[in-house]
């Protein structure tokens, strides 16, 4: 089994950061994380903040040839992931593990079509953290990193050197028996929170306690569990419980990723979000009336950021 030593970060926004922040206090001379010039300059000014605590970290910028990283982690946005499938080709070898944070269900097969499934697992982050105004990071020390292989795709053995690196590396992080319904429960959750709450501008709490918000989720959620089912995902029949038990363990105050992209008038992942479920209701002729509303209402929002 091959050890993780050499790490390469991509993004280190509410969620990147975590992970940045864990590695450097276990092995900052072996971390870097990706930037472009912008970035660069930026950070190297203005270092972000984490909790109050500074990140001093190692920058490279993507034209670098002298890192070759044994596990790269890309925690950027959805829109972004085309360019850094290109910026990360000089940080990978025959060996290097890549995993994504992203939301959604789709960025490992972007990924994938480069530099194949090998060494590519299926992974998210169930937490919350957020960035403020200051462009500083809140995390309330409450996540954790859900991985395995993707079943006839991925090296299994890639999942035991990301496990003893995470445990090595203090990364609170679950392998379940069934990955790809995990997977397709986070994206199930995503979903029907990220983008509704978005709309209405709604925190996790006021979504809980709105009796009429919570019957609109469900139906949200029945046409993720509709199309999950068609896929081929076991048990579906157990996604809304398990995503309604999952959503009330949620800090009341916290907002969803999407609702904070929506406040800094950020684009959003919401071609990720409804644009796949679309996509894949008409690939199963399933009806996704839901998720055709809200892609339209956020593209709406988001044609008036200019105003």
């Amino acid at each position: 089994m091959k050890e993780i030593k050499k790490v390469l970060i991509c993004g280190i926004g509410a969620i990147g950061s975590i992970f940045a922040h864990k590695i450097s206090k276990f092995d900052n001379e072996n971390l870097r994380i990706l930037v472009d010039e912008k970035r660069f300059e930026s950070y190297t000014k203005n270092p972000k903040v984490f909790n109050g605590e500074q990140l001093n970290l190692n920058y490279v910028l993507p034209s670098e040839k002298n890192f070759k990283a044994d596990l790269i982690l890309i925690a950027t946005k959805f829109n972004t992931l085309d360019e850094v499938v290109k910026n990360i080709e000089n940080f990978v070898d025959k060996d290097t593990i890549i995993m994504s944070l992203l939301n959604g269900i789709s960025s490992e097969e972007i990924l994938a079509q480069k530099y194949d499934w090998t060494n590519i697992p299926l992974a998210y982050f169930l937490g919350h953290s957020e960035l403020d105004e200051n462009n500083h990071i809140i995390y309330d020390g409450k996540g954790i990193v859900v991985f395995g292989a993707k079943e006839n795709h991925t090296n299994p053995n890639i999942i035991e050197c990301i496990k003893k690196y995470f445990t090595d590396a203090n990364i609170s992080h679950r392998i379940p028996e069934d990955m790809i319904y995990s997977y397709w429960l986070k994206f199930l959750l995503n979903v029907s929170t990220n983008q509704p709450s978005a709309i209405l501008n709604l925190t996790f709490g006021q979504m809980t306690s709105n009796k009429s918000f919570m019957k609109m989720l469900e139906s949200i959620m029945k046409e993720v569990q509709a199309i999950a089912k068609a896929e081929g995902v076991k048990n579906t029949e157990n996604m809304i419980p398990e995503a309604l038990q999952a959503l009330h363990t949620l800090i009341p105050e916290g907002k969803t990723s999407t609702l904070q992209d929506v406040e800094a008038k950020r684009i959003t992942e919401v071609e990720m979000f409804a644009g796949t479920v679309i996509q894949l209701g008409k690939k199963h002729n399933i009806p996704t009336p839901y998720n055709l509303v809200m892609k339209e209402m956020i593209e709406t929002i988001q044609d008036n950021y200019q105003f």
